[in-house]
């Protein structure tokens, strides 16, 4: 699974969906200090390049050096290719810690040990994911189709925490109510494209069965959404923020 991330770093930079500015002022509204951040599987560095603008320094990490590689390069952004169960930052540091997508991959109990060892007083864990796009009535359920059955196989049991909106993870921080957000953009059919074979899974489905199931949905999209043609696009945010209480 990590190398296929690697594998498709550029259209994971390219193509992958941010996070709408409502999401971040939520967090931030509920900081006391501003002053060093760190973003766990950091990827290619959307919610690091975020913090930079926020934070006086910033720490991202990721396991990927092909990711990394796809980062923005800021002045306050420290870059480092390591786990985040096991980083090395210093002790109690950070003002906030995020983790965008990418938690359900993570050792929960080894993740949140290295929170509360590098969390300094008032911090806060921001855990934040996005469920499938939506387009509209016609198209959603062939997206699912692809979605549930096409790779349904090759995701692991931790993948459906991210399915449940992280709802079902383990979460032992004094937790902040939070809403649920949309980011909305306009797509062509190409840029659904990028999306979706930025996916590990495709690269897994491709070498093990010898054809791209992406493709085979586009195809039956194309009828419904000529090259031209942009389409508003929504995918659903989710957040669960929590008090560190530093041991």
């Amino acid at each position: 699974m990590k190398s296929r991330f690697s594998e498709q770093s550029e259209l994971y930079a390219e193509y992958r969906p941010g996070y709408p500015d409502a999401l971040f002022e939520f967090i931030f509204s509920h900081l006391h200090r501003k002053e060093t951040a760190w973003d766990a599987c950091t990827g290619t560095g959307q919610v690091a390049s975020v913090l930079s603008g926020n934070f006086s320094k910033v720490f991202a990490n990721d396991i990927s050096e092909e990711q990394l590689s796809y980062a923005p390069q800021k002045v306050n952004i420290k870059y480092v290719k390591v786990a985040a169960e096991k980083t090395g930052f210093p002790a109690r540091i950070f003002d906030l810690i995020t983790v965008a997508q990418a938690i359900h991959w993570l050792d929960f109990e080894e993740f949140y040990e290295e929170v509360n060892r590098t969390a300094a007083n008032g911090c806060l864990l921001a855990v934040i994911g996005y469920g499938m796009v939506r387009i509209n009535e016609d198209l959603n359920p062939l997206i699912d189709k692809l979605y549930n059955y096409t790779f349904s196989e090759y995701f692991n049991e931790n993948r459906r925490y991210l399915d449940r909106h992280y709802k079902t993870i383990p979460f032992p921080f004094e937790e902040i109510d939070s809403p649920e957000f949309t980011n909305k953009m306009d797509w062509s059919i190409h840029d659904l494209a990028g999306y979706l074979n930025s996916w590990s899974t495709v690269q897994k489905f491709k070498d093990e069965k010898g054809f791209n199931p992406a493709e085979r949905l586009l195809k039956e999209l194309k009828p419904h959404w000529p090259d031209n043609e942009e389409k508003e696009v929504n995918f659903p945010v989710f957040l669960r923020l929590g008090q560190v209480n530093r041991k």
